[in-house]
C-alpha cells in the first residue's frame, strides 16, 4: 500500500534503498521485510521520477512539436499564475510596464510550492484557458532548489499547460 505514494515506478535493475520493517511468523519459521518507503540510489528519486512522467508524455505526444501555440507579437491581456506576495510578480510587472505598458493583467494568485501547489499552479492555468481572457498565460516561480521548483514537473501542471487554449510561458 505504500507505493502508491512513491514519486517514481520502480523497475526491473534500479539500485535502491529501501527502508521498511520486519516480520516474524513463528509458526512457520518465515521472516518477512515489509517495505515502507523505497528511494533510486545514485540517479535519485527526483530525477528518476521526472523522467518516467517525461517519457509517458512524450508517448503521449504532448510535447510534439505541431501542439505549440505560436505566442502573439504583442499580447493585449497577460494571464500570470504565481504567488502574489513573491519577488517574481513584481519583476514580471516591472518588466511589463517598462519594455510595453497599457498591458491588462490578470494574477491567479497561487501557492508555487509545498502541499496544494500542484493543484492551484494547474487550476489557474484551467481558469485562464477555460475564461479565454487571456492572449497569453505566464506561470512563474522565483529561485529555488530542485524540491522547491518540483510543482513544475507534477504531471497535473504538465497537462493542464498541454490543454491551455492560449499559449503557456514558463517563468520557472
Amino acid at each position: 500500500s505504500s507505493a502508491r505514494y512513491l514519486k517514481f515506478k520502480p523497475q526491473d535493475g534500479v539500485a535502491v534503498l529501501a527502508r521498511g520493517r520486519m516480520d516474524v511468523y513463528d509458526a512457520r519459521g518465515e521472516v518477512q521485510f515489509i517495505v515502507e518507503s523505497i528511494e533510486p540510489q545514485g540517479f535519485g528519486a527526483l530525477q528518476l521520477a521526472f523522467e518516467q512522467l517525461k517519457k509517458k508524455l512524450a508517448a503521449e505526444g504532448l510535447f510534439d512539436a505541431d501542439r505549440k501555440r505560436a505566442l502573439p507579437p504583442l499580447p493585449a491581456r497577460i494571464g500570470i499564475v504565481t504567488s502574489p506576495g513573491g519577488a517574481v510578480i513584481q519583476d514580471i510587472l516591472n518588466i511589463i510596464e517598462r519594455r510595453s505598458p497599457g498591458r491588462h493583467i490578470r494574477i491567479f494568485p497561487a501557492q508555487v510550492q509545498g502541499e496544494g501547489s500542484v493543484d492551484q499552479v494547474a487550476a489557474g492555468i484551467e481558469d485562464f484557458s477555460r475564461s479565454g481572457w487571456a492572449d497569453v498565460v505566464i506561470v512563474a516561480r522565483g529561485a529555488g532548489s530542485l524540491e522547491d521548483l518540483w510543482t513544475f514537473n507534477e504531471e497535473p501542471v504538465a497537462r493542464a499547460i498541454a490543454s491551455c487554449r492560449v499559449p503557456v510561458v514558463s517563468a520557472i
